[in-house]
């Protein structure tokens, strides 16, 4: 009896020192609510938790700053004594100092962001200093977010002011003229596409190069109320962004590295642009840029098994268009030509114009 007795004043004393059963009432205590109490108690303790480590980061943030502006007032002690930079060199990021509307005008000249998500004023600074650095460098030109054709027609408003000084050799026009149309002579043959391909790069270099330069200088011989239109520096600004385009074409050429579908494509374009065939060389151009097979994305194999109609899906139907930005560009640019060359010397034949 003794023993039971003990046993119940120890389980007393064990409910009364346990803090989760603190809170029970007399009676009964259920256990959804015992439940509850202890998930509040673990809530509070992690609350605690994460106030201290809060503050000591606090502290460590605090602890840093201090050394680093310590630092930093040292070196500027130190240097402080030295002579001023040549200058030819650059300056240092502190002393780039200018207000913020300055900045902002300097990185909308740009064409930049004037605050990116979280920046503050001095990273912005350092932001437009180091744009400034690589702009200097050689290295701005190709920076993100600019426009082809808005530069193109920047250049065009600026070369404007050179060719009004420039307006002379109109003696020697005739004479241009009939170089033109003997170089226009010269017909590219079809046949060199299965006998000489290698034959094929310089002459279709040349004529490309050579409508081109016609287009470049029919640009410049229009009158001064022309150019100074808007749809005349938009007319400028395309021939330019399409010569800009065109330099993949011409290096791939000089290089002698197109492939034998896109080489054999381009030969028509330019053979049938010669003899004034606009109309077939249309046709060569939609082929060479969409293709004309069922699959135009350039799907080669439709299944797993050998099918009947497999020959009719052959590479060189494949869109060139659809393989990358530059192929698109340099196509785009070829179209281009063949329309300037049609304005220029239309065909005898009313039929073989294209559009």
């Amino acid at each position: 009896m003794d023993f039971l007795k003990a046993e119940i004043a120890n389980k007393r004393k064990a409910l009364e020192n346990d803090p989760l059963l603190a809170t029970r009432p007399t009676k009964y205590m259920r256990k959804g609510d015992i439940e509850k109490i202890r998930l509040e108690q673990e809530r509070k303790e992690k609350e605690e938790k994460e106030k201290e480590k809060a503050a000591k980061e606090l502290l460590e943030k605090e602890a840093t700053l201090k050394k680093t502006q310590k630092t930093n007032a040292n070196i500027r002690s130190s240097n402080s004594p030295l002579p001023s930079s040549t200058p030819g060199t650059p300056k240092p990021e502190g002393t780039f100092n200018i207000s913020s509307e300055e900045a902002i005008r300097r990185l909308r000249s740009k064409g930049q962001p004037i605050r990116l998500f979280g920046e503050s004023d001095k990273d912005r600074r350092l932001r437009l200093r180091a744009l400034e650095l690589i702009e200097e460098k050689g290295g701005g030109e190709k920076g993100g977010g600019t426009n082809d054709f808005k530069k193109a027609l920047e250049g065009v408003e600026m070369s404007e002011r050179i060719e009004r000084a420039i307006k002379g050799g109109k003696d020697d026009a005739k004479g241009k003229g009939k170089e033109k149309d003997d170089e226009r002579s010269n017909v590219i043959d079809l046949g060199l596409i299965k006998t000489d391909p290698d034959r094929l790069y310089p002459l279709i270099y040349n004529a490309l190069k050579r409508t081109l330069k016609e287009w470049e200088e029919s640009m410049a011989e229009r009158p001064d109320h022309i150019k100074r239109s808007m749809q005349g520096k938009l007319a400028a600004a395309t021939q330019v962004q399409s010569a800009e385009y065109l330099k993949p074409l011409f290096k791939l050429l000089r290089s002698r590295a197109l492939p034998s579908d896109v080489l054999a494509r381009i030969t028509e374009i330019v053979h049938y642009m010669q003899v004034r065939q606009y109309q077939r060389s249309n046709d060569s151009y939609l082929r060479l840029s969409i293709g004309n097979a069922p699959w135009p994305i350039g799907v080669t194999m439709v299944g797993i098994h050998e099918r009947s109609a497999r020959e009719k899906i052959s590479s060189d139907q494949v869109a060139h268009v659809l393989n990358d930005e530059v192929s698109r560009k340099y196509i785009q640019s070829l179209k281009r030509l063949l329309t300037f060359a049609q304005t220029k010397y239309p065909p005898e034949d009313i039929s073989q114009l294209m559009g």
